[in-house]
């Protein structure tokens, strides 16, 4: 059998040194010249190991601060009580985000658009209303520390919010989300569902949650329901792969 490639030798020999922590979060990579004299190989051969690297999210490189493993906790998103945790009463503001991160208020940031929308087919069958009602379209981008973290870009009936503080972008970021929001305007949320796949993040994707290559992403459809009538629809909630823990209970 013939021998590995040496890039994916160097490739496997910094990879272990990342998972078995001797290379910790943070830490910068040996400089080129001293990986080309460690292996007696050429500075190609070494960035192609170092490449591959980035592609699985493992380290990323700075402009002018070398090549450093990457400083990624993932958040733990606990699908069910972290919905009932936030209508509870808050002691000090917070959303389902700042839990899942555990970042304090001051440490989350939302970026936010906000247009009036007709609902195309798919968002009708969601809502279960007539194709073309009138809609909210907001899409946030969220940051953690400073990072971004997550995309959604989610939906409510105008009928409902048009007029009100909730449909006002300098409202936000609101004190315990759209779940305080729905409560707001007098239609708490009684359901929640989410419906979980993973895919390729798109470039647009990639940009803004400064992605590395290679990395999918979780993408989230949630349905907010207040009684029987649907009051929110989430298409997508969008996670980097490697930043989230997504956690389940179930009560038999």
């Amino acid at each position: 059998m013939p021998d590995r490639p040496a890039y994916l030798r160097i490739a496997d020999t910094l990879r272990e040194g990342i998972r078995d922590g001797s290379l910790p979060p943070g830490t910068r990579l040996p400089t080129m010249a001293e990986l080309c004299a460690a292996h007696g190989v050429s500075e190609i051969v070494v960035r192609q190991a170092v490449a591959l690297l980035r592609t699985e999210g493992l380290v990323e490189t700075r402009r002018g601060g070398g090549t450093v493993v990457r400083v990624v906790p993932p958040a733990r998103r606990v699908a069910m009580e972290r919905y009932r945790a936030v209508t509870r009463p808050l002691a000090v503001p917070e959303t389902t985000f700042t839990r899942d991160q555990k970042i304090s208020w001051q440490e989350y940031r939302l970026d936010k658009e906000y247009s009036r929308v007709r609902a195309d087919d798919d968002l009708g069958a969601l809502f279960e209303l007539p194709t073309g009602t009138e809609l909210l379209r907001r899409r946030f981008v969220f940051y953690a520390r400073g990072e971004p973290s997550q995309i959604s870009v989610n939906y409510l009936l105008w009928d409902l919010v048009g007029g009100t503080p909730v449909a006002d972008p300098e409202r936000e970021p609101w004190p315990g989300g759209t779940l305080a929001q729905m409560a707001y305007l007098g239609h708490p949320p009684t359901r929640v569902e989410e419906a979980v796949r993973s895919r390729m993040p798109t470039p647009e994707e990639t940009e803004t949650l400064r992605m590395g290559g290679g990395v999918p992403v979780i993408a989230i459809t949630r349905r907010m329901l207040s009684r029987a009538s649907v009051m929110e629809v989430c298409r997508d909630i969008v996670i980097p792969a490697d930043r989230v823990v997504l956690d389940y209970s179930i009560d038999l």
